[in-house]
């Protein structure tokens, strides 16, 4: 019998599944450092609220990989330091985030991680690997759906052209 069959668990990881579970470990990692800056800057409870669950499970999603990296004698990424807590009021306005800001900058990360996610999926051979980033891109998907709603109901979004129907003739 070959080397990939068993327990997922002893086989080997390949280069695509490091390089992917790395990566996405050490983009995680400034993501947690630039949402914890956001708390600092939003006003807005339910974003903040938001903000807070992001950098729980992306902490989660890192703790589970960086087990998986070093049990394979691999590296971690870098990470920062912790953000100080802040007050939002002591920022001036100038220098500070506004919450549609913060909000779309979130929207695009979670794009982003779907497709990283999705990435990771794609190539892996090892199904635990592959079932932990599907996992990951199912908590992405649902926490996207809850920023959507969120952002329609604050008029937060600014759409593209929508399309009514046809042209008359």
């Amino acid at each position: 019998m070959g080397i990939l069959n068993g327990n997922p668990k002893d086989e080997p990881l390949h280069y695509g599944e490091v390089l992917g579970s790395w990566a996405y470990v050490g983009a995680n990692n400034g993501l947690i450092s630039a949402y914890e800056g956001f708390v600092n800057h939003a006003g807005d409870e339910e974003l903040i609220e938001l903000l807070k669950e992001a950098i729980k499970t992306m902490k989660s999603e890192n703790k589970q990989l960086e087990t998986i990296l070093k049990e394979n004698g691999i590296a971690l990424p870098p990470s920062l330091p912790e953000r100080p807590k802040a007050n939002a009021e002591d920022i001036p306005v100038g220098a500070r985030f506004m919450d549609p800001e913060i909000s779309g900058a979130i929207s695009i990360n979670v794009g982003q991680a779907l497709v990283s996610c999705s990435l990771v999926m794609g190539q892996c051979l090892r199904e635990d690997i592959a079932m932990m980033f599907g996992k990951f891109h199912t908590d992405k998907m649902l926490f996207g759906f809850k920023l959507l709603r969120m952002n329609k109901e604050k008029g937060w979004i600014i759409p593209p052209p929508l399309h009514k129907g046809s042209p008359s003739q």
